[in-house]
């Protein structure tokens, strides 16, 4: 299989995707498509991966640090694992922007309050950054947690979403 990927400029730094069959396949703060692919799951691992000059998912990371966060909601994302991390990451798509959840909460809202640190490693193993928006899940305690791209990365994207999240525009 062949996938394109494709690299925009960003105000915390450059942001890449792959994307395979118009669905993106891994995505991050990164200029180096290298950095994507050892995170996608081995099945959906491309062959060969080409450059594109533009791909439409850009106008989306465009619109979103521009502030319009809503817009990556419907992005197509192909992601595969087992049961509980698939899951995990289609109930990460539901944490509102600028309302974070804890790891504790966001296990509960998974269905397994106990599951803790598998909802950590659900978001420590998310490739499709922003799409699938692990950066709005927070240590147990207030702290940031750690995050693929950096914690300054991370405490911009909340920063960016709590600014201009409907409850605050």
């Amino acid at each position: 299989m062949t996938a394109l990927h494709a690299t925009t400029e960003t105000p915390i730094g450059p942001f890449t995707v792959l994307v395979d069959g118009g669905a993106v396949l891994a995505s991050g703060w990164t200029a180096h498509v290298g950095d994507l692919l050892p995170v996608v799951h081995r099945s959906l691992r491309p062959t060969t991966v080409m450059e594109a000059d533009r791909l439409p998912v850009l106008d989306v990371v465009d619109a979103f640090h521009a502030g319009e966060i809503g817009v990556i909601d419907d992005v197509v994302v192909a992601q595969r694992s087992g049961p509980f991390l698939t899951e995990a990451w289609e109930v990460l798509r539901t944490v509102p922007a600028g309302q974070p959840d804890s790891y504790a909460a966001f296990a509960a809202r998974c269905g397994r309050p106990a599951a803790v640190r598998a909802a950590a490693g659900a978001c420590a193993r998310n490739a499709a950054a922003l799409f699938v928006p692990c950066h709005r899940v927070l240590a147990t305690g207030g702290g940031l947690g750690g995050f693929r791209w950096g914690t300054p990365v991370k405490r911009w994207l909340l920063d960016h979403e709590a600014a201009h999240s409907p409850a605050r525009v």
